[in-house]
């Protein structure tokens, strides 16, 4: 026992420092609860997990970051129309955050790219981790034991941390620097959480500034620290801002704020993300429950159950606990609103999603606790209701650890098939063109589930367009040379309208990767069972229209199998000779 309060009292700040939103008693104090080192060593392998098993979800991840930060390292990868200095609305300050490591990476394991994509990855999912730890500490020191244990678990198995963590994307990096600003703020440390916040919207995501509104409140109304305010903002401009013009400046050859271009874009332009699908609300209501199962039902009702407690227990909440609350409600009334839709805006809640949650068990327990009778009220509040941490934890990590599984049964062939590129490229018996030669390597519908350049095999290998269904505007290379980055493209728009320009005859495919489907088209016909094609590589592939909501949404043993369909993902090689396409040409 004493051991273990001399920790306590090592890790603790100052008590005026504190706010708790309980009593002082269960502030790191009556029971067990992880040290900050001890915290951060369990994340980090749940998040090296992620980085290694979890899939490339979202084709704006592959073409608006790993492709830029592909370019700056080898001088090859795809632009999309935000990059084109013409619009300009994407930062190249946020990618070579990611490229300088890269390059670090490359120089020690050579040109395997596919061991720098995972390596950054890895890098990304520490980056999380510490971060992660730090929100922890904060939780811990402001709110208590309990609600950090409870915090801590929902971090550490929730199938939207293992997703979201080791994302090359904004909201991502927003996450982070969200659970970093709160997590310094709840302890006290107010100059680093306002520094987090700028850091998160000026290099990451503009519209995550959100997420600091309440710790602006606090400082400029509660604190009525305005000048402390004032100074780590300009600080922040000066240390971030400033930077990043001059590094665009750089890039574009010309004068860009990206965070204003992206925020013009998306909020006062006549043709914003709506072009490019819109949802109902179900769709985050359904997203939610999918990563975070019941405990996101238990953070959407946070509020309201918190205030009927705090009623019953006759003890007011104290302000932090509402502050800390309120970015998430703020987030959910921005974007739930918004017509377009994505999984990956709501990363930057994520957080919030697993405090809200342990907030309501903590004080459940509370109030059952209260409820007993008198001869069973011994000790801590939490002996006594442990079980009910208990039940809900293993429930959530069940239930996570079934998502998780899920997903990579149905949707990680993409990453094996584009892996098995590189031993094709080294089979003569397969691989059969001249060393050197340019290999085109095509895509038609299943365009955005390509990894990144970082899974071909090496510069010679191209990924190319052909025609299908989809008609919106895809990506294309930069061009080669020193100002690749200022030339504006051509071809390109922002309206998400179709360039016809970006795809190839069939005819000059070597390789082909797609997946088998029952509702083919002519413009998206069954390649495997043509004779133009020979399957080299297949791997089972989610069939979402014949298979069971439940059950390829959650994977359950023995039930999913039965439940589920899967059809092929493929990799094709032509068997066209140079002879037969002449006589195809010609007919």
């Amino acid at each position: 026992m004493v051991v273990k309060r001399h920790i306590v009292h090592q890790s603790s700040r100052p008590a005026k420092k504190l706010d708790p939103g309980s009593d002082p008693s269960n502030i790191m104090g009556d029971s067990w609860t992880p040290t900050p080192g001890t915290a951060f060593k369990l994340l980090m392998s749940a998040r090296l997990c992620a980085a290694l098993w979890s899939v490339v979800s979202d084709c704006d991840e592959t073409f608006n970051y790993w492709e830029p930060a592909h370019f700056l390292c080898y001088g090859r990868g795809f632009q999309t129309w935000e990059y084109s200095p013409a619009y300009a609305i994407r930062s190249y300050a946020y990618i070579l955050l990611h490229v300088i490591p890269m390059k670090i990476c490359a120089l020690l394991l050579g040109d395997n790219t596919i061991l720098v994509f995972y390596m950054t990855r890895c890098l990304l999912a520490v980056a999380c981790a510490v971060s992660e730890m730090l929100f922890y500490r904060g939780v811990c020191r402001a709110f208590g034991s309990n609600i950090g244990r409870l915090t801590l678990i929902l971090l550490l198995f929730s199938a939207g941390m293992f997703a979201a963590s080791a994302a090359f994307l904004p909201s991502s990096f927003s996450m982070y620097l969200t659970m970093v600003a709160y997590g310094a703020w709840l302890t006290g440390d107010a100059h680093v959480a306002v520094m987090a916040i700028a850091a998160s919207a000026i290099l990451g995501w503009p519209f995550a500034a959100a997420l600091g509104i309440p710790i602006a409140y606090d400082l400029l109304v509660q604190q009525k620290k305005v000048m402390f305010f004032l100074k780590w903002c300009t600080i922040s401009v000066i240390v971030f801002l400033v930077p990043m013009v001059l590094i665009d400046m750089h890039f574009y050859g010309k004068l860009v704020i990206a965070p204003l271009n992206i925020v013009l874009y998306n909020v006062i332009s006549g043709h914003g993300p709506e072009l490019y699908g819109v949802e109902p609300l179900s769709f985050y209501l359904i997203n939610g429950f999918l990563n975070f199962n019941f405990a996101y039902i238990l953070a959407l009702g946070s509020l309201p159950f918190l205030l009927f407690c705090s009623w019953f227990l006759k003890k007011s909440p104290k302000s932090n606990v509402w502050l800390s609350l309120a970015p998430m409600y703020i987030w959910i009334v921005i974007f739930f609103t918004r017509p377009h839709k994505e999984e990956r805006f709501l990363f930057p809640i994520y957080p919030f999603f697993a405090l809200a949650a342990a907030m309501v068990l903590d004080i459940t327990q509370r109030v059952l606790h209260s409820l007993m009778p008198e001869q069973t009220k011994r000790g801590h509040y939490t002996d006594s209701t442990s079980w009910l941490a208990a039940v809900f934890s293993f429930v959530f990590a069940t239930l996570s650890f079934s998502r998780i599984i899920a997903v990579y049964q149905g949707y990680h062939s993409p990453l094996d098939i584009y892996v098995e590129l590189h031993r094709v490229a080294s089979d003569s018996k397969i691989h059969t063109l001249p060393p050197g030669k340019s290999v085109n390597v095509c895509v038609g519908k299943e365009w955005y589930r390509y990894p990144s350049s970082f899974f071909l095999p090496g510069p010679n290998w191209h990924l190319q367009f052909i025609e299908s269904e989809f008609k919106g505007l895809l990506p294309k290379p930069y061009e080669s040379g020193a100002d690749a980055t200022r030339i504006i493209p051509s071809d390109m728009n922002d309206e998400n309208r179709e360039e016809p320009s970006r795809y190839i005859d069939i005819s000059r495919c070597h390789y082909l990767i797609d997946r088998d489907t029952e509702n083919w088209t002519q413009l998206e016909p069954q390649y495997s069972s043509s004779s133009n094609w020979t399957v080299v590589k297949q791997a089972p592939f989610l069939d979402v229209t014949r298979s069971h909501r439940l059950f390829r949404a959650f994977y359950i043993p023995f039930f999913s199998n039965y439940h589920c369909t899967y059809t092929a993902y493929n990799l094709l090689k032509t068997t066209r000779t140079k002879r037969s396409i002449k006589q195809l040409k010609k007919s």
